[in-house]
């Protein structure tokens, strides 16, 4: 009986076995005298994959690489297989050539093409979400099934369903519903960048879809004139997931984006996180931890929404946690549950607000304090005064880099000799994605692109760079993943002095340059001269006219 796709990815091989299975690959090809096919060097075409069901693929162990008009190739670890040649014959209408490779290799492919991993997550678990409400009874986690809100679940919840659970899958951040004059597009932020999750949906399914979503985040289904935020959480497979929801009125109708809070999902290489996986130079992580184990002061790190400042605040913190120290820390929302650090989510509606929160934060008798955002000078002033009387305050704020920081605290009017004496240092920093490992590509620039780019020909010349070609692990972007550039300000008695005789900003850089102090623009210039990620990458996220030395 031909396997099923749960049943082919139930018992993946180990890496000597897969050794074997290769050289028994090679050698069934050389026995029938076909060509044996490396699929290390395989790049998915999406129209041929989608020529063909994908439960043949599964249920045959196969994957298709070639479209040559008259027939199509396709390579499987069966060539032998009469019944799987005929049906894909019949089914495509032209002639089949094989290929062998190796099986676990053509499973490890299906798993990862996108809807193949639909088909996989269908047949392997029953899915099905549910909503957990915010108001349930200590003791008593009230569940209500997304199908119990509907006497028979509508096409309208099956999308909504779908679109965040595939979400899910794909590692999106956010999902954005956005409308058009004849349509609505749900698009998927991943690493930071808007992809289409599906075909354009009739605009006549605008207001349901909304509708739905509404429901879910507990908002007015009536309003539509004006902007509404909520959020809600569902249990999937097994595990809870949080998510934020913002609708806003347009011309065209209200769009939507709901932000996904998935803290249980991230990354292998996150699930210990420390500042060694997001990317930083080494000299840099030395610095930021030389700061982190000072007993008193602020730590402040800045950018724009969406850099990662919170991310490397948790890495900080999950470094230096210890039984020693009482840590607490109040956000909104909390997105990663620490062991050993007590979490404070900020309840606005409640009245919970940063400012509220930290006053009484300072009665429980902490070591370390993190606010997870600085938004108003009363949140601003009680934290200065936290970190002068004997706390280690971590921080964000919103700020372009390290100097514009020290402008935004003296307009939320706090005085500048107290701001500076509770400062130890000021850490900016962006995400740019980083060049997928699978796929990448040498490439050569004419000199013309660096000038451009006003990056100094000595440094790029004889450097190889390099881009992503696309393939399946990256859903052929040629990225996968992100990492962090930063530029790290020491609080200096001579960067001290400036800001306390409010000397112009662009002086303040320049002693901080003088110093030693990195910028955001050499660090992006040296990932992409490393080899990390692309010039257009980093040209997106720094200003290309800053001066590179």
């Amino acid at each position: 009986m031909p396997a099923q796709p749960a049943d082919v990815l139930a018992n993946l091989p180990t890496e000597g076995e897969l050794l074997n299975e290769e050289k028994n690959a090679r050698r069934l090809a050389e026995s029938l005298k076909l060509p044996y096919f490396d699929l290390k060097e395989f790049r998915a075409d999406p129209a041929l994959f989608q020529a063909i069901p994908v439960d043949l693929m599964f249920r045959y162990t196969f994957v298709p690489i070639a479209d040559e008009g008259d027939a199509v190739t396709v390579v499987t670890s069966d060539p032998a297989n009469v019944t799987m040649l005929d049906e894909l014959e019949a089914h495509l209408k032209r002639r089949v050539r094989v290929k062998v490779g190796a099986r676990s290799a053509i499973t490890e492919i299906l798993k990862k093409s996108e809807s193949s991993q639909r088909v996989l997550e269908e047949v392997s678990e029953d899915f099905r979400m549910q909503i957990v409400r915010e108001d349930a009874q200590d003791g008593e986690e009230e569940v209500v099934s997304i199908e119990k809100l509907s006497e028979d679940t509508s096409p309208i919840i099956k999308l909504v369903d779908y679109t965040v659970f595939n979400a899910l899958q794909r590692r999106a951040s956010d999902v954005h519903v956005e409308t058009g004059d004849n349509e609505v597009q749900i698009k998927y932020r991943i690493d930071g960048v808007l992809y289409p999750a599906m075909e354009p949906i009739d605009k006549r399914f605008h207001a349901t879809i909304i509708s739905r979503i509404k429901v879910m985040a507990e908002l007015d289904i009536a309003e539509k004139r004006v902007p509404q935020d909520g959020r809600f959480k569902l249990k999937v497979k097994g595990r809870t997931v949080d998510f934020r929801v913002s609708i806003i009125p347009t011309i065209h109708g209200e769009d939507c984006v709901i932000r996904i809070l998935d803290k249980e999902s991230t990354s292998e290489e996150f699930k210990k996180l420390s500042l060694d996986v997001l990317g930083l130079e080494p000299e840099l992580r030395r610095r930021i931890r030389r700061h982190a184990a000072e007993p008193y002061g602020m730590l402040l790190v800045t950018g724009p929404t969406g850099s990662g400042k919170t991310t490397t605040l948790y890495a900080i913190l999950s470094e230096i946690q210890s039984g020693e120290f009482k840590m607490i820390t109040i956000e909104d929302p909390v997105e990663y549950q620490l062991k050993g650090v007590t979490q404070i989510p900020v309840n606005e509606k409640k009245g919970l607000t940063f400012a509220r929160g930290l006053r009484s934060i300072l009665r429980h008798d902490p070591d370390k304090i993190m606010v997870g955002e600085i938004r108003d000078e009363e949140t601003a002033n009680i934290a200065i005064q936290s970190a002068l009387t004997g706390h280690l305050v971590f921080t964000t704020v919103h700020a372009n880099n390290v100097v514009d920081v020290l402008g935004r605290f003296l307009n939320m009017k706090v005085e500048p000799y107290n701001f500076v004496s509770a400062l130890n240092c000021v850490l900016a920093q962006r995400l740019v994605r980083r060049i997928c490992p699978n796929c990448r590509e040498k490439v050569t620039y004419p000199d013309s692109v660096y000038e451009e780019s006003n990056i100094p020909l000595e440094k790029a010349r004889g450097v190889e760079v390099y881009e992503g070609k696309g393939c399946l692990d990256c859903n052929g972007t040629g990225f996968r993943g992100r990492m962090a550039i930063a530029e790290l300000l020491d609080m200096s008695d001579n960067i001290r002095e400036l800001i306390v005789n409010r000397r112009p900003s662009s002086e303040i850089k320049r002693a901080a340059r003088e110093e030693g102090m990195v910028s955001l623009r050499e660090a992006a210039v040296k990932c992409f001269l490393a080899g990390d990620t692309t010039l257009k990458e980093i040209n997106k996220v720094t200003f290309v006219d800053e001066p590179i030395r």
